[in-house]
Formats: structure tokens, sequence, C-alpha cells
């Protein structure tokens, strides 16, 4: 078998990382080839394994970052074979097995740089985007500037305007410096507002439709408590926010299950009742992060290492991952139909970071092609999810050892699988590939980029994250081909509606089972492969036109081509022609 991580381009992240190599002979317990013997290399980035048996090729390539947990397996008296080593869990659905020689204690120092460059943080190390000295001509810092953004949605206008009452974090220490608010609401009912929403997470705007003027607003929830509290600041904000396109009656989807949000009124939170008059209130039955975590964990179990395929669809079933998809995948359709029709709607769930930025964020992809693009995809992401304060850090542990954390949890994931099912279901809508996708997942953990560190813009502001680490966007936008999808139809004004039932969803074999050799993955198409193909051609023979072109003006060439006299036009050799040919490419 051959296994190995999405392609990664690496130059001085090689110079780099060799201070800190080790090597040893070791044994991987594969589980699809049984024990391989061969040479396992370490750096304070990834550690890499070459098997060193003729009969069997295998390749292990794992960023340090996507490492979850380190155990030793065996103890001095283990006397099985192979029954002495490491187990090493990761979080991009993999585990691995290394089996060592008890003598010499090289386990011991593999176990000690692995625990100590695995989780540097508890070490009191920097995380690994602190140490790169990647280059690159685009600073991927600079795709999302939330004033640009604005401006492109049409903002402000006489009825949204544009705060800064957030420049110091003091109004909500979560969310970004720059928000819109309804044009007749003012600074003080914004802090009156703010001590009534959990965690100081106002309603504000995200998306603005251009035509109807409807709007998706997010926030977290009301403070209402079991005793039922009011805050007529509150009431009066969320009115301001209908009456600014004429809204009938101002939708508010609460992302969680009616069950759970009463539930929450004991520790002080609560849902919008009927004292908000003009509104309606609906719940989409979303669950919790706790639920998802252990989803997620279900579905690694029946995939790696091996698929039981008599029994797929019944285990596959159980795990209830397809299930949550097609709930987030459904709650965003309402809001953008809601949208669509002319209608505003408000958003969130407990804090407004989870499943409101899974909401927000896939019922724009569904409203605005913009965000359909490369580049606009970089933006929904910057904006919905790092800016307003999705808690990357405690949802991935970077750099964390601390593997049974309750905060951890794959909302995230979850919502890339939800755009990739988006993907499939429209094809030629996205101006991006798969591969894409799988490189924004498999940098969630690499900690290599800047860009999913921390929790809020504040915790990334305190520790220089833009001026001290580079952005995935450098990245991706220095070789942007290779993300591009070459079926992509351009459709400004197409609004996508994907059909969120279990008969339309499909399990992301490329993404969740892609460690397995024996699963036939799904093959590219013959079409997208021609179309590499002529690609390809097209580039070589651009090159070759480039050399002929460059050979032409040296001065030996100028020499060699320039006429003597007599000599006419029509006697002039096929050479000299050539270079005056263009390719039709």
């Amino acid at each position: 078998c051959f296994l190995f991580s999405a392609p990664v381009v690496i130059s001085s992240l090689t110079v780099l990382t060799i201070r800190y190599k080790r090597r040893w002979d070791i044994i991987y317990i594969c589980p699809f080839s049984g024990a391989v013997k061969g040479k396992v290399l370490i750096t304070n980035y990834r550690l890499y394994f070459k098997s060193s048996d003729a009969d069997v090729t295998v390749t292990l390539d794992v960023p340090l970052g996507a490492i979850s947990r380190v155990e030793k397996m065996g103890g001095a008296s283990s006397r099985g074979e192979n029954s002495y080593g490491l187990d090493i869990t990761c979080k991009d659905m993999r585990n691995l097995r290394f089996a060592l020689k008890q003598e010499g204690h090289s386990r011991r120092d593999i176990f000690d740089l692995l625990f100590r460059h695995a989780f540097p943080l508890s070490h009191g190390l920097l995380l690994f985007a602190y140490v790169t000295q990647e280059k690159y001509e685009e600073n991927g810092w600079n795709v999302y500037k939330p004033i640009e953004e604005f401006r492109r949605q049409g903002l402000p206008n006489n009825k949204w305007r544009i705060t800064f009452i957030n420049k110091n974090y003091e109004l909500c220490d979560t969310y970004p410096t720059v928000l819109a608010v309804p044009f007749k609401s003012k600074e003080e009912d914004l802090r009156r507002v703010a001590a009534f929403r959990s965690r100081g997470r106002i309603p504000v705007l995200s998306w603005i439709h251009r035509e109807n003027q409807a709007v998706i607003v997010r926030c977290s929830q009301p403070l209402v408590g079991m005793s039922g509290k009011r805050n007529k600041d509150d009431e009066r904000y969320l009115d301001l926010i209908r009456e600014a396109n004429d809204t009938i009656k101002l939708t508010i989807y609460d992302a969680r299950p009616n069950v759970n949000a009463v539930a929450n009124k004991a520790t002080g939170g609560g849902y919008e009742g009927d004292e908000y008059q003009n509104a309606e209130l609906m719940f989409l039955d979303i669950q919790n992060i706790h639920v998802m975590r252990e989803s997620l964990k279900k579905l690694k179990d029946i995939v790696y290492p091996n698929v039981e395929e008599s029994h797929w669809l019944s285990s596959l079933e159980s795990t209830h991952w397809l299930e949550h998809v097609k709930l987030v995948l459904s709650g965003a359709i309402q809001v953008a139909d809601k949208v669509s029709s002319g209608n505003s709607v408000v958003v969130h769930c407990s804090d407004g970071w989870d499943r409101t930025a899974q909401l927000t964020s896939l019922a724009m992809l569904m409203l605005d092609s913009h965000y359909r693009t490369l580049r606009g995809f970089q933006v929904l992401i910057e904006k919905e999810w790092i800016s307003f304060g999705h808690k990357f850090a405690s949802r991935i542990g970077h750099g964390d050892k601390n593997h049974a954390d309750q905060d951890r949890s794959p909302i995230f994931v979850q919502f890339i699988d939800c755009v990739w099912q988006m993907t499939k279901q429209f094809p030629t809508a996205f101006e991006f590939n798969e591969r894409l996708l799988l490189t924004i997942l498999d940098h969630l953990y690499s900690c290599r980029f800047g860009t999913f560190l921390y929790n809020c813009e504040s915790a990334r502001d305190q520790h220089e994250v833009r001026s001290k680490t580079v952005s995935l966007w450098s990245l991706v936008n220095s070789k942007m081909d290779i993300y591009l999808n070459p079926f992509y139809t351009p459709e400004s004004g197409r609004v996508l509606y994907p059909v969120a039932s279990m008969r339309h969803l499909e399990l992301w074999v490329t993404y969740y089972i892609r460690w397995n050799p024996r699963i036939r993955q799904q093959q590219q198409s013959p079409v997208e492969q021609r179309y590499k193909e002529l690609l390809a051609l097209r580039d070589e023979y651009l090159k070759k036109l480039e050399e002929l072109q460059l050979s032409d003006s040296s001065p030996s060439s100028r020499l060699a081509n320039s006429p003597t006299p007599n000599t006419s036009s029509s006697t002039s050799s096929p050479s000299q022609q050539y270079t005056h040919l263009h390719t039709p490419f």
C-alpha cells in the first residue's frame, strides 16, 4: 500500500526543520500490509516513514499538528512480537502503530520528541507557524478586508451603517472590530443590547441582498434565564432590523433543538419569546458540539482501518454523520430561501460561533455567487468563521496535549463537508475544486499557517498572527491553477438550493477513507482527465515557444538571423520563419 498526505510544496520548510531531524529504524504495523520495516524521520513539523522492504512500498507523511494523542504500547515485560512501541492517534481519520526493540531506549527518545513537538503549547514552545520561514509573492492576509467586502455588498446605505464601536474589543472580545448595524441604532443601544446577549455577541449584519435588501443577521442567544427576563432595548433593536427592508415578520432561526434551547434557560440563556412582536421563532434541530464529536468518532471507527462492506450502509447510518450534515444543509436552505423571498432573518445558536457560522456561511454560499469563486470562498471563511470567532483553538486543540478536552469538535470539518456536498450537486457552479477543500482541512490541523490559529481576532492580535505567521491563502494563491474547477460556469444571479435528503447525500470518501488503499476511490472523470492533459500540453508548447523566443533574442541568434545583402525574404530558412509563428494556445 502507499499512504500519503495531500501534496505539499515545501522549500524553506525543509531547510528549517532539518535542525530537529532524528532518524530511527522502526517497524510500522500497517493495517493493510502487516509489519513493515523501515526508517522514521521526525522533525519539528512532520513524522516521515519510508519502508526499507523491497517488496512492500509504504510511505507516511504526517504533520505533527495532526497528532491528537501519543501513547506507549507494551512494557518491559512484553514478549509478544511487535508488542512494544507507540500508538499514535491522528485528527485526520487515521491511527498509526510502530513497534521498536526494547534495548537502546529508542522508544523513549521518539516519544519525547513527538510529544514535545506535536504539543508545543503544552511545553512552552511556539506553534510551528511562528517558526517557518516560507515566502510567497502574495500576502494572503490581504485577501479579506472588511470595509471592501461591505462595499461589495453595497454598504453602508441609508438603512445600515458601519460602526467601529468594537475597535478595542471592548463591546465583545470575540467579535471583529468592524461591524454593520441598523442605521437608526445608536452606540449606547448596542452596549445595552450586548448586556443581554451571551458573550456580548449582539445581532450584526453578515450579508444583504442587493435587490430586496433582506439581510442575514447573526448573534448569540438572549440571556432570558429561568425567570424569563426581558430587555426592551434588545426587542427594539430586532425591530430595527425588521424595519430596514419592511419585512412583515422577522424570522429568528435558532439552530438548536427546542429542548436544548429550553434547557439553556437553566444556565441563564434561552430564546426569544412572544414579547418579540413582529417576529417568528423557528428551531432547526441541529445537535451540539458534543454530539458532533461522538458522531465523527463513530464514523472513524467504521472507515479506519477496515471497512466492513457487508454491513456498510447500516454501519454508516448508525454514525448519524450524514443525518447531521443533512440538518445543517436543510437549515441553511431555509435561511437562503427566506432571504431570497425578501424576508430578513436572524440566526443564532447558543454562543453564535459554531452552528451559527455553519448556517450563515452556507446560506451566503447559496445566495451569492461571489463566494463560489476561489478568492470569494477565502473571504467567506475569513469573514464568517475566523473574524467572527469560531473557536478554532478550542475545537481543534492546536499544540495542546489534552486530547480528551470536551471543547474539541469537528464543526468546521462538517461545514467543509456540506460545501463538498454542494459541489457534487452543482458541479459547474464553483470555481474551486475538491483539492482546495482537502488542502484547507489538512492545514486546519497542520499548524503550518496562522490562518486557523486561536479562537478570535483579539487573541490573534495579541499573538501577532498577521505579522509573524504566513496565511494559508498565500500558498493557495501562489498556485491557483491546481485548485480550479475546469467545468466552472459563472452565473452571477443564480441561487443554489441543494437537495438535503439522505438519498442525495454521499459520504465524502476521498476525505474520510483516503488512507485506505483497498477502497476504490471515485476516479476522475475522463473529460476532466482529458482537460488536464490538454492544459499540460499547452504549458509544454508555451515553454518551447518561450525558449525559442529567448534563443531568438540572444546576440548570436540575432547575428545568425540577420539578413545578408541581396538576400530576399522569400529565401529565408524555415527556422527563421518559425520564430514569427504564434501558437493558437
